[in-house]
């Protein structure tokens, strides 16, 4: 099984250095990285250049102009250029754990999608966690709350079961999924631009289609790097789609990643 990790980003090139630091310090890693780039200046290039350098694995940067949070496109885009049959994606501010690769991988099931949680970085400590590049946390850091998800407790993540339906615990900064099951639905809706909803209307349609949802707990750990939430101007169109796609049981979308494969 060939594994693609995507990660999103938009200028933040301090917070991805310590993601791919976490990357590169995985027990399993991923095959290929795909770096979604909604229209990052020149500073995050350099940043990946540097870690093409070090990488063992192929580093891809799909970056596109910015003219505005399009987080659906890019992630198309990105998606489109990777053979991998599984893809584990992140977000560009989530400092991973040395297993999360690996939880990811082995919770991986024919038919489903892995959700898994995230612990939070305390803002006071950002500033610190980001100049002394801080990447290993748990259970007693002083950098976090949320602390029992940044538990590793092999055993008891086994117990979650899968479901139908998307749980209020999904986050789309901590999520996996087959490709294949994506490009059924082709893929994320490019309708929706602005903060907020592409991620759990990505799986909705998942859902709809007959894909099920198992959340990894005690497992799959990331630390998300507190920042200022994105402009939500456009939150209530985007509700306003994901609610059709809920009431109409809408699995594929015509704006989505099939114009840029090569059918």
């Amino acid at each position: 099984m060939k594994t693609a990790l995507l990660i999103s980003t938009y200028n933040w090139s301090d917070a991805l250095d310590l993601v791919l630091k976490s990357v590169l310090n995985q027990t399993r890693l991923p095959d290929e990285i795909l770096i979604a780039d909604d229209g990052s200046n020149d500073t995050t290039k350099e940043l990946l250049d540097k870690y093409k350098r070090e990488a063992k694995f192929v580093i891809r940067h799909i970056w596109q102009e910015d003219i505005g949070f399009r987080k659906s496109k890019i992630l198309n885009k990105a998606i489109a250029q990777t053979t991998a049959d599984y893809i584990v994606q992140i977000d560009g501010d989530c400092i991973i754990h040395k297993n999360f690769i690996s939880d990811h991988i082995k919770s991986a099931q024919k038919g489903h999608y892995i959700y898994g949680s995230r612990v939070n970085i305390l803002p006071k400590y950002v500033s610190e966690v980001l100049e002394k590049k801080v990447t290993v946390f748990n259970f007693f850091s002083k950098e976090i709350k949320n602390r029992t998800r940044s538990l590793s407790i092999p055993f008891l993540s086994k117990l979650y079961k899968s479901h139908y339906g998307i749980s209020k615990k999904f986050r789309g900064c901590n999520v996996s999924f087959w490709r294949n099951d994506l490009i059924a639905i082709n893929g994320y809706n490019e309708d929706f631009e602005g903060w907020g909803r592409e991620d759990s209307d990505l799986v909705i349609r998942m859902g709809n289609n007959g894909v099920k949802a198992k959340r990894l707990r005690y497992g799959g750990i990331l630390y998300h790097i507190y920042h200022k939430t994105n402009s939500r101007n456009n939150l209530e169109l985007n509700n306003k789609i994901q609610k059709e796609t809920i009431e109409k049981g809408i699995t594929r979308v015509t704006n989505g990643i099939d114009q840029y494969l090569n059918l």
